[in-house]
């Protein structure tokens, strides 16, 4: 007994040793993956105006660009949104669950081994036989192990990294998006405060020429037709303060959410009305290719392509035949005190082999899907590098335009400021009637509130550059390190 158990293990190492020859001797199925060539442009075609430089920004430039704006009020509620955000928390649990489909992908290429034990006992029929009562015990332990000859779970695990490293891009992508939309509310509320302190100053400033007016009139100096439009002016001035403040606190909602808190969470945060944001006096945007290593949405677009690139690998390992070891070791006695006896030791060892002949067409038929599936993967990728290439360009003429219009807007505000005050003292004068202290009055409000307005796009603008250049995510631990362990976990 001892003799044929020590063959049969024999048997079993010569089995498995074969099966480890065939399987550094074959070829993985389908196409091994290349990173698709993409020609980028040179330079940008937008010119960098407004101090924009096309020298590369440090690493930690971009992973915390806000830094530039230097504001405490705006980096706390960065770091408070990064902790918080409800998309960040569902993009990290989408993290994990690569992570553990990667790690399935991997325990799926060793043997699968078991144990296991039994006991029974039963009586027959005196009527039909002996009506004796008999026992049966086993202790067993199974192996079994699908060689991978062709590469098909080789690139079912390529196909699970690809994939996990995607969804790291996944999760790099919404703290771009995030900070992004961030930044862009801050400013948005601080525009809003700052608009509406220009509104409430101006009504103090229309207050006093309607009072004015009312004077004059009463001292028989002016017609009542100069009180009524200063009174119409002051009110219609008067009536977009509502407007505003709703705007300011839908903003501060929005912010609150972002933060992944109630709508009304930031109230006392952002009580104290705050200056927007001043944009630096240079910001380094690189070139072209910077955006293929910089952007996330441009990396997971190419993850995804070397993933579905395995895939076609594994529909094509199909077409070969699949070849299986299996064998047990254990123990079996009709008599438990027998069990662990030499005499009581099995032994079995078993190969095969499955080869589909005709399934009309299906794996042909899945290939084909695969393949297409691939070239649409591919078209993503490249759709992606466009859009990264013309966010940049969009953002960088808006940037700069808008900078050109602020100048000329603020240059507006000035005149207009001198106008009003020789309007009214030439009003009080009696030299120029009311009319054109109105229309310098309103051309002085209006420029004021455009060059708040120009001021927030500006630094809108820039935050928009910063996202456009895939900034603003910080550094994720790599699965580079992980997908070299057993598991066991130790390293292979």
């Amino acid at each position: 007994m001892m003799k044929r158990q020590v063959i049969t293990r024999i048997c079993l190492t010569a089995a498995l040793s074969a099966g480890l020859l065939l399987l550094g001797g074959c070829k993985t199925a389908g196409p091994d993956y290349k990173k698709p060539q993409t020609p980028m442009p040179p330079s940008w075609s937008s010119g960098l105006e407004a101090g924009l430089i096309a020298t590369a920004a440090a690493p930690q430039t971009l992973e915390r660009w806000w830094a530039v704006l230097d504001d405490p009020v705006l980096a706390e509620l960065m770091e408070r949104a990064r902790l918080g955000n409800l998309d960040v928390r569902q993009a990290e649990a989408r993290l994990r669950e690569a992570r553990a489909q990667r790690g399935a992908a991997q325990a799926d290429r060793f043997p699968t081994l078991s144990v296991g034990g039994s006991a029974s006992t039963a009586r027959s029929s005196e009527e039909a036989g002996s009506g004796q009562a008999s026992n049966h015990f086993s202790n067993v332990f199974d192996a079994s192990w699908e060689l991978d000859l062709f590469g098909k779970k080789r690139r079912a695990l390529e196909a699970a990294e690809a994939t996990l490293q995607a969804s790291e891009e996944d999760l790099r992508d919404v703290l771009v998006s995030l900070f992004a939309e961030v930044a862009l509310n801050y400013v948005e509320v601080r525009s809003y405060q700052t608009r509406l302190g220009i509104t409430e100053a101006n009504l103090t400033v229309q207050g006093e020429t309607y009072d004015l007016t009312r004077w004059r009139h009463q001292a028989g100096l002016t017609t009542q037709l100069d009180v009524e439009q200063a009174r119409l002016s002051l009110e219609q001035t008067r009536a977009t303060v509502p407007t505003l403040r709703t705007s300011l606190e839908q903003a501060k909602h929005r912010l609150a959410v972002l933060l992944g808190q109630p709508p009304g969470a930031l109230k006392n945060t952002l009580a104290a009305p705050g200056a927007i944001p001043v944009t630096p006096l240079e910001v380094a945007v690189g070139i072209p290719a910077d955006v293929l290593r910089r952007r996330p949405d441009v990396r997971r677009a190419e993850r995804k392509l070397a993933a579905q690139t395995a895939q076609v690998g594994v529909a094509e390992a199909s077409r070969y035949p699949s070849f299986s070891l299996s064998g047990s070791i254990g123990l079996e006695s009709l008599a438990f005190g027998m069990l662990y006896t030499a005499a009581a030791q099995t032994a079995q060892a078993a190969a095969s082999a499955t080869w589909t002949l005709f399934d009309g067409g299906r794996i042909r038929r899945n290939i084909e899907i695969q393949t297409a599936l691939q070239e649409e993967a591919l078209g993503l990728y490249e759709a992606a590098v466009l859009t990264a290439l013309q966010d940049v360009e969009d953002a960088l003429v808006a940037y700069a335009n808008e900078q050109t219009r602020r100048r000329s807007l603020s240059e507006a505000a000035q005149a207009g400021q001198s106008a009003f005050d020789l309007a009214r003292d030439q009003y009080t004068s009696g030299l120029i009637d009311f009319q054109t202290v109105l229309n310098t009055q309103q051309s002085l409000l209006s420029a004021q509130d455009q060059l708040a307005s120009s001021k927030a796009e500006v630094t809108s603008n820039l935050i928009r550059l910063y996202k456009a250049l895939g900034g603003g995510w910080t550094s994720l631990p790599s699965t580079a390190g992980a997908a070299a362990e057993s598991p066991s976990g130790s390293k292979k």
